[in-house]
């Protein structure tokens, strides 16, 4: 444990030693978890990282300022599923990679279900779906199924094929996703196969940029937005073992590609074998799939170029014109809608660290509860009074050397769960009209007919993203219902 005396030199050098204003009122055990917590904190880097993020945010709201331009995508970097010889190449590749266990999952799964009425992490929501499984459950079994078919398209034996799945969580999710996980068993995968890790947290700040005290003997911290992915796989698993990383991990496991996304997508194809297929073809360090924009006025962010560099550009940096520029096609320009889908080498996870540094975080000003410094009272602000700083998962794209773009279709592949019940747009409702019109069109797209009215769930264990279904060919569903495997499908004719 570090003496009071080095924390309070520290602190004092840093400009930060309001933190130990408590001191003297504190227990024992309450100074000593207050010295804890201020040890492991790099006030340095929080300084740091404090002074570049405001001097970013000045200089992009000067008006004198001259922005790099924003410029569309260069067609060698941008490619489509819509090409079905070159999706079923991709696809081979990636599953024989997946097939000779290369192949990792990174879950981004911090978030809780606060918009959606629960304090629950988001990834054991409900989307209303007649089995009534949760978004982690559907991942689960999208990796179970995936394992199968590698295992049945490239001659392994059954059991053989792993996909480890790293599921980051943040200090508040941590506990409650790990009681889920064991309460459903894993959803029938190996626990030493499903490896929870916590995301990292910073300070909260006055505007000032000095270090918001939650209680007298605490410091207020908040997560540090979902790029505090690459320095979390850097983080010890485990407070006892400090060698072991999810970087070591999947070191020791040899795999070779990531394929990182966020828990609230309910279509998401979890490492997927088209896009890693297409990622190693490309030989990119990292990859990203996109989605074509509803509408030239989406408020979404796309990829674009930057400076000459790839970059996630925010619909409000992209003019009117722009937005509604069109290719000879007929096609928006800047269309490649940013859905936070992602491939990585793992050599490139572990190159991060090279230029982390040189990445700026983002300022969220928040209403942050606070102790007065002067009477050591809780307060509680009504409107924002500091900020808490974030790192974006995509700010290392412009650092990214060999970077592709994958756009895939929205309706297959993208429906996120963001706003509360009865929204209309991004709700569970919308989640579970999607995922049901997906499991319709594998069965129609296999030579089946669906009845008008009738919805039917296909288990993922039955098929991952649409095969396995040849029986279904010819026949008529006239029943709702769910289908856990082909005999209960037929049930439903």
């Amino acid at each position: 444990m570090p003496s009071f005396e080095s924390i309070k030199a520290r602190y004092e050098a840093a400009e930060q030693a309001h933190v130990l204003q408590f001191w003297p009122q504190l227990s024992d055990s309450e100074k000593a978890s207050l010295l804890e917590q201020l040890d492991s904190l790099d006030i340095e880097r929080v300084n740091r990282i404090y002074r570049k993020a405001v001097t970013a945010e000045a200089e992009a709201s000067n008006p004198n300022a001259t922005s790099d331009p924003v410029e569309p995508l260069p067609k060698s970097a941008l490619e489509s599923v819509t090409h079905v010889e070159l999706a079923s190449k991709w696809r081979r590749i990636g599953l024989e990679a997946v097939s000779k266990g290369q192949v990792g999952v990174l879950l981004m799964a911090g978030g809780q279900g606060s918009r959606l009425g629960s304090s629950a992490p988001k990834g054991c929501y409900d989307i209303g779906l007649p089995s009534h499984k949760s978004l982690f459950q559907y991942q689960a079994e999208r990796i179970s199924r995936l394992q199968t078919v590698a295992e049945q398209e490239f001659g392994k034996n059954a059991g053989t094929v792993i996909v480890p799945w790293y599921v980051m969580t943040s200090g508040p999710t941590r506990r409650d996703t790990e009681a889920f996980f064991k309460e459903h068993s894993y959803f029938g995968l190996s626990p030493k196969n499903v490896i929870l890790f916590e995301q990292g947290t910073l300070p909260c700040l006055t505007m000032e940029g000095k270090v918001f005290l939650e209680t007298p003997g605490s410091v207020a911290v908040a997560p540090d937005g979902n790029g505090g992915l690459y320095a979390a796989t850097r983080s010890p698993l485990e407070s006892g073992d400090k060698s072991r990383t999810v970087l070591s991990d999947l070191a020791q496991r040899n795999i070779i590609y990531v394929h990182a996304y966020c828990v609230d997508n309910c279509l998401v194809r979890v490492a997927d074998p088209v896009f890693i297929g297409y990622g190693i073809s490309k030989q990119a360090d990292c990859a990203a799939k996109v989605v074509p924009k509803a509408s030239p006025t989406e408020s979404v962010g796309v990829l674009a170029c930057k400076g000459g560099r790839f970059n996630v550009v925010e619909y409000s940096e992209i003019s009117k014109e722009q937005a509604e520029r069109r290719d000879p096609s007929g096609e928006l320009v800047f269309r490649a809608a940013n859905i936070v889908n992602h491939f990585y080498t793992t050599n490139y996870l572990k190159l991060v660290q090279d230029f982390e540094e040189q990445m700026t975080f983002h300022i969220a000003r928040k209403k942050i509860p606070h102790v007065d410094l002067a009477t050591g009272q809780i307060v509680k602000p009504t409107k924002p009074n500091g900020m808490k700083l974030e790192m974006f998962v995509f700010d290392v794209f412009p650092y990214t050397e060999r970077f592709a773009v994958l756009e895939v279709q929205r309706s297959q592949e993208f429906s996120p769960l963001k706003n509360a019940p009865g929204t209309g747009s991004d709700d569970p409702e919308t989640s579970r009209r999607d995922l049901l019109a997906q499991h319709k069109h594998f069965l129609t797209t296999a030579g089946a007919t669906v009845k008008a009215g009738v919805e039917i769930e296909l288990s993922p264990l039955v098929s991952y993203a649409g095969e396995g279904l040849e029986s279904a060919k010819g026949k008529t569903f006239s029943k709702s219902g769910i289908a856990s495997s082909l005999e209960e499908l037929d049930a439903l004719v």
